[in-house]
């Protein structure tokens, strides 16, 4: 059997950089070039598909012999994308329209191999419902974590789960920005996998 290829995870998001290490393969970190950018018209699940296979394919485009791992998350409320809110206010305001109300964060990811012509995404929608919140508790939340980076203010893995009353998806990882079920299969497509070491 041929040796694994190199393994990229194409992200600065120290998130997604966390969840891989879970799996015990090595990899290397490559920040990819992509305008994020929602086209006109397009819907918040389309935008993280065709973000997480634009950052794949550039991080690919470089190094065409590596198999490139590429994510993009977006939340989505009443059919409108809501980002990472880069700052207080905005993130007080997210979590205002976010609170008592479900909320769907649509995660990709995409990996790509051009050397192999290999090209492959996958979509976790992951349907979360907030409690509903109070200013005090919002504001509270926000000067503990600040969630500035996070897409809905909604850091899951720490205090942010307090936010939350259900999470419903088949991808626990998803929410935190990496759907590692998915991510583990389309690995394995390219004779990656963790159990089965070379």
């Amino acid at each position: 059997m041929p040796a694994p290829r190199d393994l990229i995870l194409g992200s600065t998001s120290r998130y997604r950089r966390e969840l891989l290490e879970r799996l015990r393969w090595p990899f290397e970190v490559v920040a990819p070039q992509v305008d994020e950018a929602a086209l006109p018209g397009e819907a918040p699940s389309a935008l993280a598909l065709r973000l997480a296979l634009a950052k794949a394919h550039a991080v690919a485009a470089a190094r065409p012999q590596a198999v490139v791992i590429g994510s993009d998350q977006v939340a989505e409320l009443d059919g409108q994308a809501i980002g990472k809110p880069g700052s207080h206010d905005r993130a007080v305001a997210q979590l205002r329209r976010l609170s008592g109300r479900q909320a769907v964060f649509h995660t990709a990811v995409a990996v790509v191999c051009q050397e192999a012509r290999h090209a492959q995404a996958e979509m976790a929608t992951v349907h979360v419902r907030f409690r509903r919140l109070t200013d005090a508790q919002i504001e509270r939340y926000l000067r503990l974590e600040e969630p500035y980076d996070c897409a809905g203010s909604a850091k899951c893995e720490t205090l942010g789960i307090s936010l939350l009353e259900a999470i419903d998806s088949d991808d626990p990882t998803a929410l935190v920005g990496l759907p590692l079920i998915r991510t583990a299969r389309l690995l394995r497509e390219l004779g990656i996998d963790p159990l089965s070491p070379p």
